[in-house]
């Protein structure tokens, strides 16, 4: 079961006179569960492609269906709730919001988007929590965390609506490489601990190598897909 197709997506900005294409008749299908990178270089197409499956865009031409909804078909505020309901984010400065400590940022969403009463709210934070290994840190702030605590909140923040999809984008990029590789099997444990499905757009090869499935995107064209040597992700 594919959880995001691109069906000869194509994606037009105007820049004054100009039309510039950062997508061109793009065609992929992403499986439930692969753990999956859009790859390429600045430029590239990838994190236009992934703002389009966050509903934080629209394409010019095309479909993409997230989740089995037709998303491109989503006005501002369906596409808001749809993202709310069934997305989660990571993002590469982890965007923490520094007066909220641990605990207050990871039940953030749910009580922005999901309105949830305190009751539900309190074991659903405490268990992303306790899976990223953040329980013991509740009650700080982001300013008294490493980089790579900052993350791993930020992964809790993104699982606490049991999503089934969690977008990052270039979720390495301010992380040294011990605690990038520490992340990127975070993220991996909690896809097989709660099902999520992961897509990273990323030119980081530590997250490359790691990858089920890979997309290479050139000036905005579907270059190529790879799959890891077990098969996983092509199915």
């Amino acid at each position: 079961m594919n959880i995001v197709t691109f069906n000869n997506v194509s994606k037009i900005y105007q820049m004054g006179q100009v039309e510039v294409a950062a997508l061109r008749d793009v065609t992929f299908a992403i499986p439930q569960g692969a753990f999956t990178a859009l790859i390429g270089p600045s430029g590239s197409g990838k994190t236009t492609a992934l703002n389009l499956i966050g509903c934080l865009d629209s394409p010019t031409r095309g479909e993409v269906t997230v989740a089995g909804q037709a998303v491109n078909l989503l006005g501002r505020r369906s596409g808001a709730d749809f993202r709310g309901r069934h997305l989660g984010f990571v993002f590469q400065d982890f965007n923490l919001l520094p007066v909220l400590t641990v605990y207050e940022n990871v039940e953030y969403p749910l009580l922005m988007i999901r309105d949830q009463p305190k009751a539900q709210r309190r074991p659903a934070v405490e268990r992303v929590l306790a899976a990223v290994g953040m329980a013991d840190q509740a009650r700080k702030y982001p300013g008294q965390l490493s980089g790579g605590q900052k993350q791993r909140v930020a992964v809790a923040r993104a699982l606490v609506g049991t999503p089934e999809l969690v977008l990052a984008d270039e979720p390495t990029a301010n992380l040294d490489s011990g605690t990038a590789f520490m992340v990127i099997s975070l993220m991996k444990q909690m896809r097989d601990a709660f099902g999520t499905t992961f897509v990273f757009s990323t030119h980081d090869p530590r997250i490359m190598e790691q990858a089920e499935l890979t997309f290479r995107m050139v000036d905005g064209h579907l270059a190529d897909t790879g799959v890891d040597s077990s098969g996983q992700g092509a199915s």
